[in-house]
Protein backbone atom coordinates (compact mmCIF):
# COMPACT_ATOMS: atom_id res chain seq x y z
CA UNK A 1 0.00 0.00 0.00
CA UNK A 2 1.23 3.20 -0.70
CA UNK A 3 -0.24 6.60 0.17
CA UNK A 4 1.18 10.38 -0.90
CA UNK A 5 1.40 12.01 0.30
CA UNK A 6 -20.34 -13.55 -4.02
CA UNK A 7 -20.60 -13.14 -7.19
CA UNK A 8 -22.16 -16.40 -8.46
CA UNK A 9 -20.09 -16.48 -11.33
CA UNK A 10 -16.66 -17.80 -11.26
CA UNK A 11 -14.27 -16.75 -13.96
CA UNK A 12 -10.49 -16.53 -13.75
CA UNK A 13 -8.39 -13.35 -14.52
CA UNK A 14 -6.20 -13.10 -17.82
CA UNK A 15 -2.54 -12.79 -16.53
CA UNK A 16 -0.86 -9.76 -18.15
CA UNK A 17 2.10 -10.99 -20.67
CA UNK A 18 5.67 -9.84 -19.67
CA UNK A 19 6.74 -6.50 -21.25
CA UNK A 20 3.41 -5.60 -22.21
CA UNK A 21 2.95 -2.08 -21.80
CA UNK A 22 -0.29 -0.57 -19.08
CA UNK A 23 -3.49 -0.58 -20.97
CA UNK A 24 -3.74 3.27 -19.39
CA UNK A 25 -1.19 5.22 -17.55
CA UNK A 26 -2.08 9.40 -16.10
CA UNK A 27 0.99 10.81 -15.50
CA UNK A 28 0.90 14.21 -13.36
CA UNK A 29 -2.29 14.98 -14.65
CA UNK A 30 -4.38 18.49 -13.70
CA UNK A 31 -7.85 19.68 -14.82
CA UNK A 32 -9.81 22.46 -14.13
CA UNK A 33 -13.69 23.67 -15.58
CA UNK A 34 -12.79 27.38 -16.12
CA UNK A 35 -10.38 28.56 -12.85
CA UNK A 36 -11.48 25.64 -10.71
CA UNK A 37 -8.66 23.35 -10.76
CA UNK A 38 -10.27 19.65 -10.02
CA UNK A 39 -7.42 17.49 -9.95
CA UNK A 40 -3.97 18.35 -9.14
CA UNK A 41 -0.87 15.69 -10.70
CA UNK A 42 -2.94 12.74 -10.71
CA UNK A 43 -0.85 9.94 -11.51
CA UNK A 44 -2.59 6.20 -11.78
CA UNK A 45 -1.85 3.19 -14.01
CA UNK A 46 -4.36 0.53 -15.27
CA UNK A 47 -2.39 -2.86 -16.05
CA UNK A 48 -3.60 -5.00 -18.70
CA UNK A 49 -6.67 -7.16 -18.18
CA UNK A 50 -7.20 -5.74 -15.00
CA UNK A 51 -9.51 -4.29 -12.65
CA UNK A 52 -8.83 -0.97 -11.22
CA UNK A 53 -11.13 1.04 -8.44
CA UNK A 54 -11.13 5.20 -8.92
CA UNK A 55 -12.79 5.69 -5.31
CA UNK A 56 -13.46 8.99 -3.52
CA UNK A 57 -15.80 11.27 -1.80
CA UNK A 58 -18.55 13.10 -3.91
CA UNK A 59 -16.52 16.03 -5.84
CA UNK A 60 -12.95 14.31 -5.81
CA UNK A 61 -12.57 14.19 -9.13
CA UNK A 62 -13.77 10.78 -10.10
CA UNK A 63 -16.01 11.48 -13.06
CA UNK A 64 -13.30 14.16 -14.44
CA UNK A 65 -10.62 11.39 -14.81
CA UNK A 66 -12.98 9.48 -17.07
CA UNK A 67 -14.06 12.18 -19.09
CA UNK A 68 -10.15 13.08 -19.76
CA UNK A 69 -9.50 8.93 -20.56
CA UNK A 70 -12.25 9.22 -22.37
CA UNK A 71 -11.09 12.36 -24.33
CA UNK A 72 -14.31 14.40 -23.84
CA UNK A 73 -12.25 16.92 -21.21
CA UNK A 74 -8.53 18.21 -22.28
CA UNK A 75 -6.10 17.93 -19.01
CA UNK A 76 -4.31 20.97 -18.29
CA UNK A 77 -1.24 19.28 -18.08
CA UNK A 78 0.09 15.78 -18.15
CA UNK A 79 0.21 12.99 -20.09
CA UNK A 80 -2.24 10.16 -21.32
CA UNK A 81 -0.84 6.82 -22.91
CA UNK A 82 -3.44 4.23 -24.24
CA UNK A 83 -1.57 0.93 -24.55
CA UNK A 84 1.79 2.55 -24.78
CA UNK A 85 0.77 5.19 -27.62
CA UNK A 86 0.72 9.32 -25.83
CA UNK A 87 -3.10 10.17 -26.69
CA UNK A 88 -2.91 13.00 -24.25
CA UNK A 89 -4.15 15.51 -27.74
CA UNK A 90 -6.01 12.84 -29.44
CA UNK A 91 -9.68 13.42 -29.66
CA UNK A 92 -12.82 11.33 -28.64
CA UNK A 93 -13.51 9.52 -31.41
CA UNK A 94 -10.48 8.51 -32.60
CA UNK A 95 -9.70 7.08 -28.71
CA UNK A 96 -12.72 5.08 -28.87
CA UNK A 97 -11.92 3.80 -32.32
CA UNK A 98 -8.59 3.03 -30.14
CA UNK A 99 -9.92 0.61 -27.61
CA UNK A 100 -11.73 3.02 -25.03
CA UNK A 101 -15.02 2.46 -24.28
CA UNK A 102 -17.21 5.03 -21.30
CA UNK A 103 -20.20 4.33 -19.54
CA UNK A 104 -21.08 7.24 -18.48
CA UNK A 105 -22.88 8.17 -14.81
CA UNK A 106 -26.49 8.57 -15.90
CA UNK A 107 -27.36 5.88 -18.05
CA UNK A 108 -25.50 5.94 -21.33
CA UNK A 109 -28.36 5.43 -23.80
CA UNK A 110 -30.74 6.70 -26.28
CA UNK A 111 -33.99 7.14 -24.16
CA UNK A 112 -36.09 7.84 -27.32
CA UNK A 113 -35.22 5.30 -29.17
CA UNK A 114 -35.88 0.99 -28.95
CA UNK A 115 -33.68 -1.32 -27.49
CA UNK A 116 -33.09 -2.31 -30.76
CA UNK A 117 -32.14 1.04 -32.41
CA UNK A 118 -29.52 1.28 -29.43
CA UNK A 119 -28.41 -1.74 -29.70
CA UNK A 120 -28.05 -1.21 -33.57
CA UNK A 121 -26.23 2.20 -32.72
CA UNK A 122 -24.39 0.71 -30.10
CA UNK A 123 -22.59 -1.60 -33.13
CA UNK A 124 -19.76 0.28 -34.68
CA UNK A 125 -19.41 -0.68 -38.34
CA UNK A 126 -15.80 -1.73 -37.41
CA UNK A 127 -17.90 -4.92 -35.08
CA UNK A 128 -20.76 -5.46 -38.02
CA UNK A 129 -19.77 -9.30 -37.48
CA UNK A 130 -20.92 -9.17 -33.90
CA UNK A 131 -24.66 -9.64 -33.65
CA UNK A 132 -27.39 -8.16 -32.05
CA UNK A 133 -28.22 -12.07 -30.62
CA UNK A 134 -24.74 -12.52 -29.88
CA UNK A 135 -24.55 -9.74 -27.30
CA UNK A 136 -28.38 -10.41 -26.39
CA UNK A 137 -26.92 -13.73 -24.88
CA UNK A 138 -25.34 -11.77 -21.89
CA UNK A 139 -28.40 -9.77 -21.43
CA UNK A 140 -31.27 -12.04 -21.79
CA UNK A 141 -33.91 -9.79 -20.11
CA UNK A 142 -33.20 -7.23 -22.85
CA UNK A 143 -34.34 -10.14 -25.50
CA UNK A 144 -38.01 -9.68 -24.52
CA UNK A 145 -38.10 -5.71 -24.53
CA UNK A 146 -36.61 -5.19 -28.01
CA UNK A 147 -39.15 -3.09 -29.69
CA UNK A 148 -39.54 -1.23 -25.99
CA UNK A 149 -38.90 2.13 -25.90
CA UNK A 150 -35.45 2.39 -23.78
CA UNK A 151 -36.48 5.02 -21.27
CA UNK A 152 -39.23 3.13 -20.17
CA UNK A 153 -37.09 0.47 -19.21
CA UNK A 154 -36.23 -0.05 -15.51
CA UNK A 155 -33.35 1.46 -13.86
CA UNK A 156 -31.21 -2.18 -13.95
CA UNK A 157 -32.13 -2.90 -17.95
CA UNK A 158 -31.06 0.16 -18.70
CA UNK A 159 -27.85 0.12 -17.15
CA UNK A 160 -27.65 -3.41 -19.05
CA UNK A 161 -28.09 -1.78 -22.09
CA UNK A 162 -25.79 0.64 -21.56
CA UNK A 163 -23.26 -1.59 -20.33
CA UNK A 164 -23.84 -3.69 -23.85
CA UNK A 165 -21.96 -1.29 -25.74
CA UNK A 166 -18.77 -3.07 -24.60
CA UNK A 167 -19.65 -6.05 -26.01
CA UNK A 168 -19.85 -4.59 -29.74
CA UNK A 169 -16.92 -2.40 -29.37
CA UNK A 170 -14.04 -4.99 -29.06
CA UNK A 171 -12.54 -2.43 -26.48
CA UNK A 172 -9.09 -2.71 -24.45
CA UNK A 173 -10.30 -0.34 -21.72
CA UNK A 174 -13.76 -0.02 -20.31
CA UNK A 175 -14.62 3.14 -18.10
CA UNK A 176 -17.51 2.38 -16.14
CA UNK A 177 -18.80 5.08 -14.08
CA UNK A 178 -21.30 4.77 -11.07
CA UNK A 179 -22.75 1.74 -12.96
CA UNK A 180 -24.67 0.80 -9.47
CA UNK A 181 -26.08 4.10 -8.33
CA UNK A 182 -30.13 4.13 -7.84
CA UNK A 183 -29.98 0.29 -8.45
CA UNK A 184 -31.40 -2.67 -6.16
CA UNK A 185 -28.65 -4.60 -4.47
CA UNK A 186 -30.21 -7.64 -6.34
CA UNK A 187 -29.47 -6.06 -9.97
CA UNK A 188 -26.31 -5.12 -8.28
CA UNK A 189 -25.00 -8.47 -8.16
CA UNK A 190 -26.15 -9.02 -11.70
CA UNK A 191 -24.26 -5.63 -13.19
CA UNK A 192 -21.37 -6.82 -11.06
CA UNK A 193 -21.34 -10.07 -13.12
CA UNK A 194 -21.15 -8.51 -15.87
CA UNK A 195 -18.27 -6.91 -15.07
CA UNK A 196 -16.39 -9.71 -14.08
CA UNK A 197 -17.61 -11.08 -17.21
CA UNK A 198 -15.97 -8.25 -19.28
CA UNK A 199 -12.92 -8.82 -17.03
CA UNK A 200 -12.45 -12.40 -18.08
CA UNK A 201 -12.64 -12.09 -21.76
CA UNK A 202 -9.35 -9.97 -20.79
CA UNK A 203 -10.66 -6.56 -21.04
CA UNK A 204 -9.14 -3.80 -18.65
CA UNK A 205 -11.94 -2.12 -16.22
CA UNK A 206 -11.44 1.42 -14.95
CA UNK A 207 -14.65 1.83 -12.61
CA UNK A 208 -16.18 4.50 -10.24
CA UNK A 209 -18.33 2.80 -7.50
CA UNK A 210 -20.26 4.00 -4.82
CA UNK A 211 -20.16 0.37 -3.31
CA UNK A 212 -16.71 0.71 -1.55
CA UNK A 213 -16.21 -2.73 -0.09
CA UNK A 214 -18.25 -4.31 -3.87
CA UNK A 215 -15.31 -2.07 -5.35
CA UNK A 216 -12.57 -4.00 -3.58
CA UNK A 217 -13.53 -7.46 -4.28
CA UNK A 218 -13.40 -6.91 -7.68
CA UNK A 219 -10.38 -4.98 -8.28
CA UNK A 220 -7.03 -5.80 -8.39
CA UNK A 221 -6.15 -2.26 -7.43
CA UNK A 222 -7.44 0.62 -5.76
CA UNK A 223 -6.71 3.84 -6.16
CA UNK A 224 -8.56 6.59 -3.74
CA UNK A 225 -9.32 10.67 -5.14
CA UNK A 226 -10.07 13.16 -2.26
CA UNK A 227 -10.26 16.94 -2.84
CA UNK A 228 -8.78 16.04 -6.40
CA UNK A 229 -5.56 14.50 -5.09
CA UNK A 230 -4.50 10.52 -4.92
CA UNK A 231 -4.52 10.41 -1.15
CA UNK A 232 -4.43 6.37 -1.36
CA UNK A 233 -3.44 3.68 -3.98
CA UNK A 234 -2.51 0.20 -3.68
CA UNK A 235 -3.36 -3.57 -4.45
CA UNK A 236 -6.39 -4.22 -2.96
CA UNK A 237 -4.68 -7.12 -0.95
CA UNK A 238 -3.52 -4.67 1.14
CA UNK A 239 -5.73 -1.94 1.24
CA UNK A 240 -8.46 -2.71 3.62
CA UNK A 241 -11.97 -1.32 3.83
CA UNK A 242 -10.98 0.86 7.09
CA UNK A 243 -7.83 1.86 5.15
CA UNK A 244 -10.43 3.74 2.54
CA UNK A 245 -13.30 4.85 4.64
CA UNK A 246 -10.09 6.51 6.97
CA UNK A 247 -9.19 8.12 4.08
CA UNK A 248 -12.73 9.34 2.74
CA UNK A 249 -12.81 11.65 5.69
CA UNK A 250 -9.42 13.38 5.12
Amino acid sequence: MTSPKDSALDVATPEAIPGEPPTLVLRDVQASYGDTVVLRKVSLEVPPRAVVALLGPNGAGKTTVMRLVSGTLKPVSGTIVLNGVDVTHMPAHRRASSGVCLIPEGRGIFRSLSVRENLELFRPTSSRDIAVDEVLEVFPVLAARLSQVAGTLSGGEQQMLALSRAFFTKPTIVLVDEVSIGLAPKIVDQIFEILRRLSSEGVSLLIVEQYVRRALELASTVYLLNRGEVVLSGSTQDVKYEDVADAYLR
